[in-house]
């Protein structure tokens, strides 16, 4: 037999424009690295390292969390694995850790692909398709999902990029000034629906010792019907925004990462669903076979002085 293995250098598509720098790791279609004249503008992972947190990851076919990982669907009780029997959850989906191909590319774009296969617990198979663009000052993101099976497939999408301005030690995020479009907040136990919602206040101002891991709502948009959230700290202002795609968004300060990784940076993840959707049929997205949908969301920089 002929002595041929695998590659062992991680695979990833590289995306430069003037002195920005995007990398996206083919194992999960993860946003890895994006740097802009060495501000980490993602806090990111090493190549071929694993991501805590879900660090860039693209949430696909539900994003967050799904309670005991059980659902049913059009009369089907269905079961998905969960995380460990101390989190008995499914969580952020399916393709975080399969194969994902470049379909195409040039120097400052590329569209990745992956296919989520019927298993038990998700009898669906969608194509999936992220088509990247990135500029001097912008990361435009769209992600698009086409039901390649034949049954009506249910699904929930999300992003899951990690803000970074600046700070460099644990406890960082603290001096960061953030504001989110965000009127109404699901209350969570566990990261789960635990009944009903309360107001919220976007208007955070500076974060300080304020703890966040919320799903947020009724998002206020502009005339173009897109909802802006901007975060500022010592290495310049972020500004993420999204389509009318994404009527939700998580935000998540980190306090339960690891140490060397806790509250240095924001989590603001685009999603088409809250938590639990796949079971509580929340703001699902049901696709008939050979139907498409498409988002998009984008990440702009304006550095510090």
């Amino acid at each position: 037999m002929p002595d041929i293995w695998p590659p062992a250098e991680p695979r990833e598509a590289q995306l430069t424009a003037g002195e920005a720098s995007l990398a996206v790791d083919l194992r999960g279609g993860a946003l890895r690295r994006l740097t802009v004249a060495g501000w980490e503008v993602l806090d990111g992972y090493p190549a071929g390292g694993t991501f805590p947190g879900r660090r860039g990851a693209v949430l696909l076919p539900w994003p967050n969390r799904l309670r005991d990982g059980r659902w049913t669907w059009e009369g089907e009780q269905l079961q998905l694995e969960v995380a460990s029997p101390a989190s008995p959850n499914a969580a952020h989906g399916l393709v975080g850790w399969q194969p994902w191909s470049v379909l195409a590319a040039t120097a400052d774009t590329a569209t990745v692909g992956t296919t989520v296969l019927p298993r038990p617990g998700y009898p669906f198979r969608l194509a999936a398709a992220v088509d990247l663009a990135l500029t001097a000052d912008r990361l435009t993101t769209t992600l698009r999902v086409r039901n390649d099976g034949d049954r009506r497939a249910p699904l929930g999408a999300g992003f899951h990029p990690y803000l970074s301005v600046g700070a460099d030690t644990d406890g960082g995020i603290g001096d960061a000034e953030l504001h989110v479009p965000a009127r109404t907040e699901l209350l969570v136990d566990g990261g789960l629906p635990s009944g009903g919602t309360r107001p919220f206040d976007g208007a955070v101002g500076r974060i300080g010792d304020r703890a966040l891991d919320v799903p947020l709502t009724d998002l206020v948009r502009d005339d173009d019907g897109w909802a802006r959230v901007w975060l500022r700290g010592a290495a310049g202002e972020l500004e993420l925004a999204v389509d009318a795609a994404w009527p939700w968004l998580q935000v998540y300060s980190g306090e339960t990462l690891p140490a060397g990784q806790r509250r240095r940076s924001l989590a603001v993840e685009p999603m088409t669903c809250p938590p639990n959707a796949l079971a509580d049929g929340v703001d699902l997205v049901v696709l008939e076979p050979g139907e498409t949908w498409a988002g998009s969301w984008t990440l702009a920089w304006t550095p510090g002085s």
